[in-house]
């Protein structure tokens, strides 16, 4: 996969793609703090496509939003659809990972006419809350926002440590972590710093109900696939089988891996992938 950049009204957008620009297309979403490079082992199996994954603002390569701006899940819609229209891309497969799965749901819903197949994995839509702890989510948003503003940005000591640190908070092998450490890390004046905006890890000001998260989910008209881990975010197993009623066109399996079974087991999520868009032309 090779590295692209595009200029979007308010950001540079960056990320990875296969260069087959003559076979259907697959917009991959990473997951919270990941990035682009989270879809390279699964890249190796699917030739037959042109896989572009996007590294999120925030992340990766892609630019940091303004001084005075924060991270909402409904900005990365924002941007995916305006990357999308730049590009001049149409029924295309949206693939999402963990928030990007949840971003990606989103989208599904609100542009069914871009989407002809949607797969999520270990992802089932926005992750919700009851609306009478609005007050005190964006209470605790603030907060979380003027303690991290306070405080000086740590920088890594060692690529090793950073790498062993990866791979135990996202439950993955070490050699996937590395993947993301790669795109993640830069160095100036010969010391090591992160690229992920540090403003990624403050809390989400109000997150969606359980209505409006239905009503998203009941919007999707593309054939939906949702990818589960045995091992993975319980909570996540837990909103598919609250949730299997609200998607019209689902299929859904559990594999062999925990949260990022992409970049563990890469050959075996292809081929529910690929299987899955060949029952569904």
């Amino acid at each position: 996969m090779h590295d692209f950049r595009f200029s979007l009204p308010n950001l540079e957008l960056a990320g990875l793609a296969n260069g087959h620009t003559d076979k259907p297309l697959i917009i991959a979403l990473h997951g919270w703090l990941d990035n682009a490079a989270s879809f390279i082992p699964l890249s190796k199996y699917l030739h037959d496509y042109h896989l572009v994954a996007i590294d999120f603002a925030g992340h990766g390569l892609s630019s940091h939003r303004s001084a005075d701006a924060h991270y909402h899940q409904i900005d990365f819609v924002h941007d995916l659809h305006e990357f999308v229209l730049s590009q001049g891309y149409k029924n295309f497969i949206l693939l999402g990972h963990s928030m990007g799965g949840i971003v990606g749901s989103m989208y599904a819903s609100s542009f069914p006419e871009f989407v002809s197949h949607f797969i999520t994995i270990e992802s089932f839509g926005p992750m919700s809350k009851d609306a009478q702890t609005s007050p005190l989510q964006m209470r605790e948003a603030i907060e979380s926002r003027m303690e991290l503003q306070a405080r000086e940005a740590k920088h890594p000591k060692s690529y090793d440590s950073v790498v062993k640190a990866r791979a135990l908070a996202g439950d993955l092998t070490e050699e996937a972590a590395t993947l993301l450490v790669n795109r993640n890390l830069l160095e100036q004046n010969g010391e090591l710093r992160f690229r992920t905006d540090r403003r990624l890890r403050t809390l989400s000001s109000v997150r969606l109900t359980d209505e409006q998260a239905k009503h998203f989910m009941q919007n999707i008209q593309a054939p939906t696939l949702a990818i589960m881990g045995t091992s993975g975010y319980e909570v996540m197993r837990e909103k598919v089988q609250e949730r299997l009623e609200w998607v019209a066109n689902l299929s859904h399996v559990t594999c062999e891996g925990g949260h990022h079974l992409h970049m563990d087991y890469p050959e075996e999520i292809a081929t529910k992938l690929l299987n899955f868009l060949a029952s569904n032309p």
